[in-house]
Order: C-alpha cells, then sequence, then structure tokens
C-alpha cells in the first residue's frame, strides 16, 4: 500500500510508505516506543517496539479496511492572533484538568491566576470577579451576590458537556460587549447534528448531558443535568463539623429552523445550592520566627448553632435570527433572569489563644499550655436578597466585503429588593468589645434594607475592516453608550483595535493592539456601604485602557508552538474601593479613588504530544489605588507611652487586594510512548503574596500579608473502552459507546496549606495577632467518563 502514514506515536511528523509499500524510519534507541500506521479508510494499526543502538528490524503491517467514518477536521480562522487579549478554549479539556471545581473557569485561572481552589471566580489583570462579564450564546448570566465563603458555592453556571467554544477576553476586548472594565468569557453551546451524549460519575460531581434533533433535523435538543457535593472538600478544612453542601442544575437549548432563513432558539437554566453547617471546633496554628524569639502560636474554637444558606437561579431565553439576505442578519433577543438568596447563622464560638506544645514526649502534645487571650464571639446574619433582570436586545450583522458592521440595542429592567441584618459580639475576659462601662457594643453591624427599580439602555457600532491584503492590517473600531435611570448618567465608550502580519517575513509573526474606554455602572453590591446603606447616587467606575503585543508561530523539532506577549496599562478613575475576605467583596459605595493596574502576560502553547495541547502562562502586574480624603496621625509618645504630638500624615498609593507581582500557571497532557490510551493531567499554579486588610485602619491599609499560593494537581486516565472495542459484539449494552475513560485525582500533591485569609485575634495585653485560616490539603478523587 502506498501513501501509508507512519509516525512515531506522540510525534506530528514521520514518513510514508513508497509506490512498493516500504518505508524505512529512524527511531530512538534504548526506550520504549511505538508506531502508528493510518490511511484513509482503515483501521489506525500499533505496534511496539524496544530496540537496541544501531539494531535494525524489518516488519510486515498488514492494514485492515475500517467501517467506522472519517473523522471530521475543524478549520479554524486567524481571529484568536489578531485580537488583542483573546485566548480560546478547548471546552473539552475541562473535564480533563484535575481541579476540584473543574469546569470552564479551572482552565481560565491556569492563565489568570488563583488563590482559592473552592471556588470558580477569577481576578483578571488587577480587577475583581464583578468586573468580569459571561455570555452563554450572547445572554448575559450572572451569579449569587451574597456569597460571602467559596463553600457556600455550588456549580458554576457553565456546563462544559454542553459546550461548543469559549472565548475569553483578558482586556482589550470589543464595543460589542458590555460594560465591564476587567474580561469577557463568551460561550457557545452545540447545536447537535445528531442522537448522542455523554455521562461522568464522580465523588465530587455527577452529571449527564443529552443531545438529539428531530423534524428531519429542522429542530435540535440540549440538555443537561448536573449534581455537585463538595463535602469531601470543605470537611477538610480547619473548622471540623457536621457540612451538608450540595448543589444541582438543569440547562435545555432548544433550536427550531423554521425556514432556511429563520431560526428559533430557546434557553432555560434553573440552579439550587443549598449549604448546611452545624460546627464543632476548629484549631489553627502559626509559628513566628524573628531574632528575638520563636513561638508556636495557637486558637481553640469550640463552637455552637449552626448556618444555613440557600441559593436559587433560573434564566429563561429566546432568540429569533432572520437571514434577510446572504449578507445581513438580524437577531432579536429577550430574557429573565432570576436571583432569590437567603443566608442565616447563628453561631457563637468559646476561643483559648496562646502557645501550643508540640513536644510529643510531653503530656500535654497538642495543647495550648500558656494562654494569652480568651474569649467568646457570636456571629448572626439574617440575609435576603431577590432580583429580578428583564432584558430586550436587538443585533445585527452587515457583511459588506472589507468591512463588517455589527450593532445592537438593548432595554433591561432591573429590580432588587434586600435585605440584610448581620452583627458580631466580641466578648474578651468578661468584656464586650469595643468596651463601654455600662452598655453592650457590638464589634460590627450591618443593617440595611433597599428595594430598587433601575432602567438601563445602552447600545452599540463597530465595524471590522480588512485593508488590502498586501498591507496585512485588520482593524475593529466601535463605540458603546451606556444610560441609566438611577443616577442618569450617559457613558460613550470608544474602543479601537489594530493587528499587522508583515508580508514576505520569515517568522510568522502578528503584531497587534488595543485601546479604548471601559466603564462599569454600578448595581447593587457596589452601591452597598459596609453598614448596610446604599449610595443611589453612586456613579459610573471609569477606565482607559491600553495593551499591545505580538502572536509568534515557529517550529521547534517537529512540533508546532505559539508564543504570545501582551503588555497593558489600565487607569482608572471613580473607583469603589474594596476590601475581599476569602470571597466576599466589602465596597466603600463611594467613588472616592484613583487606581492603575500595569503589567505584562506571557504565554507559550504547544504538543508535547500529538493531539494534547499544553500551555505556560506567566504574569507580572502591579496594582495601586490612592483613596481620596484618607489619613491618619503618627504620634509621639512620652516614656509612659502617653501621646505628647501628633502628625498628620495623607495616606498615598497603596496596594489594591488583587495586587500580586507574579503569577505562574501550567496545564499539561501527556500519554505514554506506547499506549496513547493511558493519559496524565498536570495542573500547576502559583501566585505571589497578597495584601489582607486590617479593618478599620488608614495607616495599615492591606499591610497584612497572605502567603504565596502554590497547589500542584495531578489526573490520571485510561481509556477502558473505545468505539471500535465496543462495536465487536451486537449483543453488547456499550456497543453505541464511544469511549469509556476512568480517572483518579490527585489533589495538592505537594500538601501545602494554603491560606485564604486572617482571623484577627487580641491577647489579654490588647496586642493583635493574625492567625491564618487554610484551604483544603492532599485529596484524592475518582470519576468515570463515558461518550455515546
Amino acid at each position: 500500500m502506498p501513501g501509508v502514514s507512519v509516525v512515531i506515536l506522540g510525534r506530528t511528523t514521520g514518513v510514508a510508505s513508497n509506490d512498493s509499500g516500504i518505508f524505512r524510519i529512524r527511531v530512538p534507541a534504548d526506550k520504549a516506543f511505538a508506531l502508528m500506521f493510518s490511511f484513509a479508510g482503515y483501521d489506525a494499526e500499533q505496534r511496539n517496539f524496544l530496540m537496541n543502538e544501531g539494531e535494525e528490524e524489518k516488519i510486515i503491517v498488514r492494514m485492515t479496511r475500517g467501517s467506522r467514518p472519517l473523522q471530521e477536521v475543524l478549520v479554524t480562522d486567524q481571529r484568536e492572533r489578531k485580537e488583542a487579549g483573546l485566548i480560546r478554549i478547548n471546552p473539552r479539556d475541562a473535564i480533563n484538568i484535575p481541579s476540584p471545581t473543574g469546569g470552564i473557569e479551572s482552565l481560565i485561572k491556569v492563565f489568570v491566576g488563583s488563590n482559592n481552589e473552592l471556588t470558580s471566580q477569577y481576578s483578571v489583570r488587577g480587577g475583581n470577579y464583578d468586573e468580569n462579564l459571561i455570555y452563554v450564546n450572547d445572554f448575559e448570566v450572572f451569579r449569587p451576590y451574597l456569597v460571602s465563603n467559596a463553600q457556600q458555592e455550588g456549580l458554576s453556571f457553565i456546563n462544559p458537556e454542553m459546550t461548543k467554544s469559549v472565548n475569553f477576553y483578558e482586556g482589550g476586548f470589543q464595543a460589542k460587549y458590555g460594560d465591564k472594565m476587567s474580561s469577557v468569557l463568551d460561550i457557545q453551546y452545540r447545536h447537535p447534528q445528531a442522537f448522542g451524549g455523554s455521562a461522568y460519575l464522580g465523588i465530587l460531581e455527577q452529571g449527564l448531558e443529552l443531545e438529539g434533533v428531530a423534524a428531519r433535523k429542522k429542530f435540535s435538543w440540549l440538555l443537561g443535568v448536573r449534581n455537585r457535593t463538595n463535602k469531601s472538600l470543605v470537611s477538610s478544612q480547619d473548622t471540623k463539623g457536621n457540612y451538608i453542601p450540595s448543589s444541582a442544575d438543569i440547562q435545555a437549548l432548544l433550536t427550531y429552523q423554521i425556514s432556511d432563513r429563520d431560526a428559533l432558539e430557546f434557553m432555560g437554566v434553573y440552579s439550587k445550592t443549598s449549604f448546611a453547617l452545624i460546627p464543632q471546633y476548629s484549631q489553627l496554628t502559626s509559628s513566628v520566627f524573628s531574632p528575638f524569639f520563636t513561638q508556636d502560636l495557637a486558637l481553640d474554637i469550640a463552637f455552637a448553632g449552626q448556618e444555613l444558606d440557600r441559593y436559587q437561579t433560573n434564566l429563561l431565553g429566546l432568540a429569533y435570527t432572520h437571514q434577510q439576505t446572504q449578507k445581513l442578519r438580524l437577531k432579536w433577543m429577550v430574557s429573565r433572569f432570576e436571583d432569590n438568596e437567603v443566608q442565616s447563622n447563628d453561631i457563637t464560638g468559646d476561643y483559648l489563644f496562646g502557645e501550643r506544645d508540640f513536644d510529643k514526649s510531653s503530656s500535654d502534645y497538642g495543647l495550648i499550655t500558656n494562654p494569652l487571650g480568651a474569649g467568646t464571639y457570636q456571629t448572626f446574619a439574617r440575609d435576603r436578597l431577590d432580583i429580578t433582570v428583564w432584558n430586550a436586545t436587538h443585533k445585527g450583522y452587515l457583511d459588506l466585503g472589507k468591512h463588517f458592521l455589527q450593532w445592537g440595542l438593548s432595554a433591561e429592567d432591573q429590580v432588587v429588593h434586600g435585605q440584610l441584618h448581620e452583627w458580631e459580639m466580641e466578648d474578651s475576659a468578661g468584656y464586650s468589645l469595643l468596651y463601654t462601662p455600662g452598655a453592650l457594643n457590638l464589634y460590627s453591624y450591618l443593617n440595611g434594607a433597599s428595594s430598587l427599580n433601575i432602567g438601563r439602555f445602552s447600545g452599540f457600532l463597530q465595524d471590522n475592516l480588512s485593508l488590502a491584503d498586501s498591507s496585512g492590517i485588520t482593524m475593529q473600531g466601535g463605540i458603546r453608550f451606556n444610560y441609566n435611570t438611577l443616577n442618569h448618567q450617559l457613558l460613550l465608550s470608544p474602543r479601537v483595535g489594530i493587528s499587522w502580519k508583515p508580508k514576505n517575513a520569515r517568522k510568522d509573526i502578528i503584531y497587534r493592539a488595543a485601546l479604548g474606554i471601559y466603564d462599569q455602572p454600578p448595581f447593587y453590591r457596589e452601591m452597598q456601604r459596609p453598614d448596610g446603606t446604599l449610595n443611589e447616587n453612586l456613579q459610573a467606575q471609569r477606565s482607559w485602557q491600553l495593551s499591545a503585543g505580538w502572536d509568534y508561530n515557529f517550529t521547534a523539532g517537529d512540533r508546532p508552538y505559539r508564543f504570545t506577549t501582551e503588555a497593558y496599562y489600565k487607569g482608572m478613575w471613580d473607583v469603589v474601593p474594596y476590601d475581599i475576605d476569602n470571597v466576599r467583596i466589602q465596597y466603600f459605595g463611594e467613588n472616592d479613588a484613583r487606581a492603575f493596574a500595569t503589567g505584562i502576560d506571557m504565554r507559550l502553547f504547544g504538543q508535547l504530544v500529538k493531539d494534547a495541547e499544553s500551555w505556560i502562562s506567566l504574569g507580572i502586574m502591579r496594582t495601586m489605588e490612592k483613596i481620596s480624603n484618607a489619613y491618619y496621625y503618627n504620634y509621639t509618645l512620652d516614656s509612659q507611652n502617653r501621646p505628647v504630638d501628633s502628625v498628620l500624615v495623607k495616606q498615598g498609593w497603596v496596594r489594591r487586594p488583587t495586587d500580586r507581582l507574579l503569577t505562574f500557571g501550567m496545564f499539561i497532557q501527556d500519554y505514554l510512548a506506547t499506549n496513547k490510551n493511558l493519559k496524565v493531567y498536570l495542573n500547576f499554579l502559583y501566585g505571589s503574596n497578597l495584601p489582607f486588610n486590617i479593618p478599620g485602619s488608614v495607616k495599615y491599609r492591606n499591610a497584612l500579608i497572605i502567603d504565596p499560593y502554590i497547589r500542584i494537581d495531578l489526573g490520571f486516565s485510561a481509556l477502558l473502552l473505545d468505539a471500535e472495542k465496543a462495536a465487536r459484539r451486537s449483543h453488547s449494552p456499550f456497543r453505541n459507546f464511544q469511549s469509556i475513560w476512568a480517572t483518579l485525582e490527585v489533589f495538592n500533591v505537594i500538601d501545602r496549606e494554603n491560606t485564604i485569609s486572617y482571623l484577627l485575634i487580641k491577647d489579654f495585653s490588647n496586642t493583635v495577632y493574625a492567625m491564618p485560616q487554610r484551604l483544603t490539603p492532599r485529596l484524592l478523587n475518582v470519576k468515570l467518563i463515558a461518550r455515546f
């Protein structure tokens, strides 16, 4: 047989047999390898070898005609390389990446970094999670707002098994996307062409996805059901007790092709998450090292009470598309999003703080032997939030050859009813803090009831322009407007992007840049002050952003690689400062700060082995803020520590809560040299230190340091059944299965105790200590994945 492809397993290039079917190939010595033989219309053949240096072996390979159809070939454009900030992610990798939360967001964290494996939230280029936009089939989606601890979170909105494509913009996104300051995640669900599906079963999560067509393929349906419980994860934390987390959702996408020009699409999502905790005790330990002394500080807490939280969201969306002509397409969309949240907790903790004995030969091993403080604290919350968002949108697309015009108009009605009632009491040595004789003071208090009805109107006009082919230049230019009835603020946001690929260049390189205004009108959480009241006069946070870089394709050895670099600067004004504790974002509720973020992102994409893409990401970033009218006093003390003089000091530029100098991420896929059906996945994340705020302190704002986040997760997968084996027996119950994989995941391989926040404790002398609150240790997970 002439023209048979002969490739060493894991490589992308090889040789082909000549007219007589003869081939000759150089192979590695003294190591196991496999040769793959393939030819159109025939089953692939694999042979394994182990040969010595200088050895030559002659073989005869018989090819067998195959019954399976040819695999489809996906041809992609150069859009990812030409648009600033754009990363395209393969949604199939979401089921493979070893991560406690899994999903599309776990893949995004490899690029942007993370500091918490229990959450699907992410921070992009110095912004917080509220600054990110998420679209699914052009419908904007949201998530619960009251969640304060990652252990309360449930499933991510996005179902990876239903996903067709993922476009993630780190910045510099076009005018067609909405009004946020950090990123865009644009998800498209599939439109099926035949019946099929998938199912997976694991300790943490279970899911079923079904799809099919009817009415001569005019009607298609896509259905996904998921269930998740994080009990094994959250139970491994420092606080021990009875955890009952539960989350489930159902999603459907129905499409009907009315005619060759008209199509109707319906999307429905219902999600319900509950979290219950009856805490029992917690034991925290932190070591202090200095030139003067070393001390093992410890905090033991005995709890009473419970926490009960419920979050329920649903989305209904209807879209009608009309292809007026071959060049003109019109789309109308209506949607309704609803979010209902209830949080309640009443927990009392009796604590003893001091030095713990770690001498294993001592009878007091593990106990606090030198008490430094003791007391009681109580947290209480009764919170409720109901949000309903109605949206009507029109979009248009007109192809004029070198010009591709896009436009859109949107009207939105947001109804918010919120009721927050929270307080915290601290008692030390019989005195309520802060202590006032004859009065019972609360350490912190939040109380507010609000009802909002906000109308928002927005739109955009955008032109994607391709200049003469000889120039290699493409441009995107557009403008957005946004107006709301709350503060009657009109925002205009021009944005432009450009890319240039030099012609006749020896290297395959594309240069790209983007410049624009990115504004973020306020919503419920930004408007909320620390005392629970709402600032209904809050203005939009505003920024101008510039990014520039290049995209370089090259070959090393016999494998293709892609290297991207992008530098950026964000100048922000009318900023609303905030603090972050775990995943809770507490805003100041005032436009009283300026800020900036600047840095550079570098990525390397490639295939260590054929058909298994891996990537490495490195980011360097600095983000700072300056709060107006923020000041403190430096006091001069006498010999008895009494203030005798003071100097007013205005606060300058300080680190923002998301300021992280260095982030590094690596996702590696590999398989055995002699067996492609045994695979390994590695997910490595590193993030340098983060600041943590001391509540109520201007002088020491964001002065505490959270140690670097380091995490390595490993996954091992084995193919139990493929389509060829399943079809061998007509009576086999697995006859229609494409594949069945078994996976073992090892989370936090190095068993590092990463810190997410601090608990501040005072001793008898009123000295404050910061006790770290840790994340999850090393854990195992197993899952079974079937596709049919």
